[in-house]
């Protein structure tokens, strides 16, 4: 799984557009992106931030090249905005429907263009945009494996930062798949040098059990300024998830729009934690949803604000909650999964 975060951009006015195609065009030049490909990821990103700006007249775009699970690269950027929104983005969607006196074809093209494409907006609220584009098989749209956990995380360093004191791994090890997400106290080099010694401690470790992970964890980066993390655990027989954490990573778990938190203990990973651990057991349910997030996400925030959000897919989902509750002055991240 890779860690990278997305690169993050503020667009104030049409000024910025050619400065940031520019950066885009740069990072894919990096890859074996066929320049046919790279063409149709170029005028995804043209239209993603001409609506931004047509539409909205400023707000963030997040971007990063990813790993796929066939050793390729996909490029997935998110559009945010505090604009006048729309409650009939499926009407929008249409090729020669258009709110501006344009062609009407943006929207369309990006769908057609992109592997994934999504887009969720609420009149007077504004509007979240998600687009993913593999390497390879472009004409093939993403579906989703059976019977596994896809997750999507929304990573993004505190604004003036290189590196990201926040990280996350996951791994499958027997028949389980575990997740852990965590943050080094602070932010910059020393928290991310904490958060990277403890994932390649999680790499590293033989035990299942969350507890006995975090105290192996603990005894590994106690040469680091330490860090909080927690780790979720789901068995694919049991069908059961362990849940197990130390500080203030929050984790919930959602069944529709019912939510359950999972309480933390007390603690710095590599100073001092509790002599007695225990996770917490829970079944595995029909469109359950795991989202766990720094403190980087403020915490008082709940599905029921964003209006049949939860027949879209994670990464939707995890902007409508950045968007109103990145606290922008620290590491951020966010993380979704769910069993397929």
């Amino acid at each position: 799984m890779d860690n990278n975060f997305f690169f993050g951009h503020k667009i104030e006015d049409r000024s910025y557009l050619s400065f940031i195609k520019r950066e885009i065009h740069n990072l894919i030049a990096k890859t074996a992106f066929s320049s046919m490909r790279a063409g149709e990821l170029d005028i995804v990103v043209s239209e993603l931030l001409s609506n931004l700006i047509k539409h909205a007249g400023s707000g963030e775009i997040f971007f990063k090249l990813s790993d796929t699970e066939n050793n390729s690269k996909a490029f997935e950027i998110y559009c945010i905005d505090n604009g006048p929104g729309n409650n009939n983005i499926g009407k929008m969607m249409k090729d020669g429907v258009s709110s501006s006196n344009t062609l009407g074809h943006g929207l369309g093209a990006i769908e057609r263009l992109s592997n994934f494409f999504q887009i969720y907006s609420i009149a007077k609220w504004g509007t979240v945009a998600y687009a993913k584009i593999l390497m390879d098989e472009a004409q093939k749209k993403i579906v989703l494996p059976r019977k596994d956990i896809h997750v999507d995380t929304l990573q993004v360093c505190m604004p003036g930062e290189n590196v990201c004191g926040d990280g996350y791994q996951i791994r499958k090890i027997n028949n389980e798949t575990q997740i852990f997400l965590g943050d080094g106290l602070g932010h910059g080099p020393n928290a991310h040098e904490a958060v990277q010694k403890a994932i390649e401690a999680f790499n590293e470790c033989q035990e299942t059990d969350p507890t006995d992970i975090l105290r192996f964890m603990h005894q590994k980066v106690k040469k680091t300024r330490g860090l909080v993390g927690t780790i979720a655990s789901y068995n694919h027989t049991k069908k059961e998830w362990k849940v197990c954490g130390v500080g203030n990573i929050t984790t919930r778990f959602y069944e529709g729009l019912t939510s359950k938190k999972i309480m933390s203990h007390n603690g710095i990973i590599g100073l001092n934690i509790p002599s007695f651990l225990n996770s917490h057991v829970l079944s595995d349910t029909d469109y359950q949803h795991i989202v766990m997030f720094s403190d980087g996400i403020r915490n008082h925030w709940d599905l029921h604000q964003y209006p049949g959000i939860l027949k879209y897919a994670s990464p939707i989902i995890a902007a409508a909650i950045f968007k109103d509750n990145a606290r922008r002055n620290d590491d951020m991240t966010l993380l979704m999964g769910r069993v397929n």
